[in-house]
């Protein structure tokens, strides 16, 4: 092996290699601190809310004094949301369906010495507008268990307001599993008793969110059977920032909560952004595979005779491919332990203002960042031993 890398690298060119280095140090190091930052980033924009995804937005109808006591409707009528979906922005539109009927919930935690209750309500939104398992977001009728998504608002209010003022136990959201919820329903002289199961906290409903199968069920079985129009409409829009969502929107009246659309316009940059600096990294990065491939064919080019002879005299051709493969795996090694390391320190810089500005963040793990370059790192490599053995390859099959 020394002999055959003795002979070999009498050619080669440190200045092609080290301007490779360089060049796919640069690429690898602006594709991960892209994925990094976009990780870092993103949670301040959705509030960590993964059960409501960023490209949908929750629209209502405002609310007017002359329209309250002119007796006007705040509903959305079939031919307002049969307009709202013919609109170019919107994917796909749902509705919300509200309970028919009265709900009174009771709250305690095990191990600690409170308990009250309150009356409630229910709304559900079609399955494909929840971002949560199947498993965990499912009912059948029978079951004595409702899972529910509550508003990270309640929260705020309970711990800030009623159990501050009462020297009661706060309650944070790892705290959620051990949260009692007692359900009861009323309606059309029945009663039914359920075990509230919270699933999670939301930051962009502000509504107590329910399976859509259960919603269906005891609106049949609790109800007054009246048709009521959906008050509020969930919309998936293809992009946020569309400038026709907001001119329709104003022209037909219509709100969304909590500024969601102008949230929505900057997450979408965000991503735009974060998606053209990640492609200047990746043609970077291209650009200095192309270098290696060219200076290891340029390599072997000026070695054909001495591999003739290798190849010849008994070596066998994986032998003679052995060191062009190590000196590109390891090339492409460093570059990928370099770069992750200049992400690393790098990203030291930025997260100290991030977590000064706010520090209630929870900080994303590098981990993710590391394995999206080692597949980076292993799809490069692969492509380099098999161009390198096909080369050395066609050497031998020629000499025979």
């Amino acid at each position: 092996m020394k002999l055959v890398w003795k002979l070999l690298q009498q050619h080669i060119s440190p200045g092609q290699l080290v301007g490779f280095f360089f060049a796919n140090l640069f690429g690898m190091m602006i594709v991960l601190l892209s994925v990094q930052f976009y990780r870092d980033i993103i949670p301040l924009f959705n509030g960590n809310d993964s059960f409501i995804k960023d490209d949908y937005l929750i629209v209502n109808k405002k609310v007017s004094t002359l329209g309250t006591f002119a007796g006007g409707s705040n509903t959305f009528s079939p031919d307002d949301i049969n307009e709202v979906k013919k609109q170019s922005f919107a994917k796909k539109v749902g509705q919300f369906t509200g309970s028919d009927y009265d709900v009174t919930a009771s709250f305690g935690m095990k191990g600690a010495d409170f308990h009250f209750s309150t009356e409630m309500f229910f709304e559900s939104v079609p399955h494909g507008f929840v971002d949560v398992n199947s498993h965990q977001w499912s009912f059948s009728p029978g079951s004595n268990e409702v899972p529910i998504i509550l508003p990270k608002s309640y929260i705020n209010l309970y711990n800030f307001g009623f159990a501050q003022s009462r020297n009661m136990p706060k309650i944070s959201e790892g705290l959620m599993n051990m949260i009692q919820l007692d359900v009861t329903v009323k309606g059309q002289g029945k009663v039914a008793h359920f075990n509230g199961r919270i699933v999670g906290f939301s930051t962009r409903l502000n509504t107590i969110l329910v399976p859509e199968e259960f919603m269906k069920w005891s609106n049949e079985n609790f109800g007054k059977g009246e048709h009521k129009d959906p008050s509020r409409l969930i919309v998936a829009v293809s992009n946020p920032a569309d400038a026709n969502i907001a001119k329709f929107f104003q022209k037909k009246g219509y709100d969304t909560e909590d500024d969601k659309l102008e949230a929505g316009k900057t997450t979408y940059f965000l991503k735009v952004i974060t998606g053209v600096v990640l492609c200047v990294g990746v043609v970077i990065s291209l650009l200095s595979f192309y270098i290696l491939m060219l200076s290891i064919y340029l390599l072997v080019q000026k070695n054909t005779t001495k591999l003739e002879n290798l190849l010849l005299i008994g070596y066998s051709p994986n032998r003679v491919c052995m060191p062009y493969e190590l000196l590109a795996l390891g090339l492409d090694a460093a570059v990928l332990f370099i770069a992750f390391g200049l992400v690393c320190w790098e990203r030291t810089y930025y997260m100290d203002i991030v977590l000064q500005l706010f520090p209630q963040m929870n900080v994303p793990t590098v981990w993710i960042t590391f394995l999206f370059g080692v597949a980076i790192f292993v799809g490069v490599s692969i492509i380099n031993v098999i161009a390198i053995r096909k080369k050395i390859y066609g050497i031998w099959i020629h000499k025979s």
